[in-house]
């Protein structure tokens, strides 16, 4: 049973990593799931995982960059009300700030960061609408507040979704609604595969990040790891806070 009243949650990026396990702990807490992901195959074969364990959810084929409202009408036309949002869709791909043209670098920043104000000011319009509250979650990363090369696009986007969870947050404060945020580090995901390659696989992660414990916990996270905490703060029960993002990340970003 849930430790909070049954409640219609929409995760973003829900056909994998992250998303996966937040909408399915989600599920098992006992709220509805709408299954968000551009790939509708992923989408649904998460959606029938939570109904064949006796949850319920219904999958959604999105591209938040121009469908967020329609996602939001197919919740409200399914279940009558929308009370959690977890903006968790991304995507990663090197980038050399010297030689990518701007159509390349803009697409990371328009996925994660204008499809999240997307998805938050179609959802929050429904929650002011219904008067009784809700939960905004940003799944953001510790690359939001540290440099790395070919990554100048992906760390600007999730900096971008920090100031995002702050505004929010003040701004819709008047109508009960909590804002916040979650900053994973590195998380066993399929995000984690760049140009063919698991990099926490390679001899440079093991050595630097395990092996001299710049992970002081000496791993990467696991899905579920990171979707506790981001359903901590969808269900709201911390009812005093917003504006924050938590960093969840083994320890890795207070080390040097």
């Amino acid at each position: 049973m849930p430790q909070t009243p049954q409640q219609v949650a929409i995760v973003t990026g829900a056909g994998s990593g992250i998303g996966r396990a937040i909408a399915i702990e989600l599920a098992q807490r006992g709220h509805h799931v709408v299954v968000a992901d551009i790939n509708g195959a992923n989408a649904q074969l998460v959606a029938a995982h939570i109904i064949a364990a006796g949850g319920d959810a219904l999958d959604v084929t999105v591209d938040i960059r121009h469908d967020a409202q329609r996602m939001v009408d197919e919740t409200v036309s399914r279940y009558g009300r929308v009370d959690i949002l977890v903006n968790n869709a991304g995507i990663f791909y090197p980038a050399d700030f010297l030689t990518t043209d701007f159509d390349t670098w803009h697409r990371a920043v328009d996925v994660m960061f204008m499809g999240a104000t997307k998805c938050s000011q179609a959802v929050a319009r429904v929650m002011v609408t219904q008067g009784h509250g809700g939960q905004i979650v940003n799944i953001s990363s510790v690359n939001a507040f540290l440099g790395a090369p070919l990554s100048s696009h992906y760390n600007t986007a999730k900096g971008a979704i920090d100031q995002l969870t702050r505004c929010l947050a003040v701004e819709l404060a008047p109508h009960g609604i909590l804002v916040n945020g979650v900053a994973p580090g590195f998380v066993e995901t399929p995000m984690a595969v760049v140009e063919g390659v698991n990099e926490h696989t390679t001899e440079d992660f093991k050595q630097f990040y395990v092996k001299r414990r710049r992970i002081p916990l000496a791993r990467p996270a696991e899905p579920e790891e990171i979707a506790t905490v981001a359903v901590f703060l969808a269900e709201g029960t911390a009812t005093y806070l917003t504006g924050h993002t938590i960093v969840v990340d083994g320890g890795l970003s207070v080390t040097f």
